[in-house]
């Protein structure tokens, strides 16, 4: 059975590019994101892992640790990484799993039923400090993951997470949010003494600017 929006994301133990890892002990009371690929020497996982250790600053900002997994052998990762930064421009700054027995694949549901047994689908997960699934989003083998997508969804995870609000469509950090419907005007004044807009009784827009998540703090020092 996949993994669902709010299960707990399993912990593992695996070898990593940066030496062994316990998935639990390594995010510690953090976020992590998990995203894997079909197999090394891949032309567009290529690119990806490439960009995410050139933005890699952008997810410290967030508090969120990233780490990536492949089926094969450590050996053939070492290569790979040879090759990112040669192609990529950019020196791999984060760990990638050697999964050759498939056992965090298949713990993570990343086997693509209509492919051979080895292909792992191109999945994300965002996994919260309490060691929930907070966001999963699966890619076609053709089509490269939008990591400043990702990051845009983290903001707006830690925002909600943190306070009794929404985020409305294409939110980037610093737009307006919704107050949620749970919460009533009496305890929105409470809440949000700034005030808000009400556009209909259950749509009330205010601003996000006093609203901290781990980004905006840091930016804020």
């Amino acid at each position: 059975m996949s993994l669902r929006l709010g299960d707990v994301a399993p912990n593992f133990q695996a070898e990593t590019t940066e030496g062994p890892v316990d998935f639990y002990r390594w995010m510690g009371d953090g976020w992590a994101v998990l995203f894997s690929h079909p197999k090394d020497f891949t032309p567009v996982c290529t690119t990806e892992l490439g960009e995410v250790a050139r933005i890699r600053s952008e997810f410290d900002k967030r508090g969120v640790k990233v780490i990536g997994l492949s089926v094969d052998p450590m050996e053939s990762h070492q290569r790979w990484i040879g090759d990112i930064e040669e192609t990529q421009g950019s020196r791999m700054n984060f760990p990638l799993i050697a999964d050759p027995e498939r056992k965090i694949a298949d713990l993570y549901d990343m086997i693509h039923p209509n492919a051979s047994d080895t292909f792992t689908v191109r999945s994300v997960f965002v996994v919260g400090p309490d060691k929930k699934v907070k966001l999963t989003i699966t890619y076609p083998a053709s089509t490269g993951r939008n990591f400043d997508e990702i990051l845009r969804v983290i903001d707006s995870l830690q925002l909600t997470a943190k306070h009794s609000v929404a985020t409305p469509v294409n939110w980037k950090r610093g737009d307006d949010v919704i107050i949620v419907p749970a919460v009533s005007d009496e305890q929105a004044r409470e809440k949000f003494p700034g005030g808000w807009k009400t556009l209909k009784p259950y749509l009330r827009v205010m601003s996000s600017e006093n609203l901290e998540t781990p980004a905006t703090a840091q930016a804020g020092r």
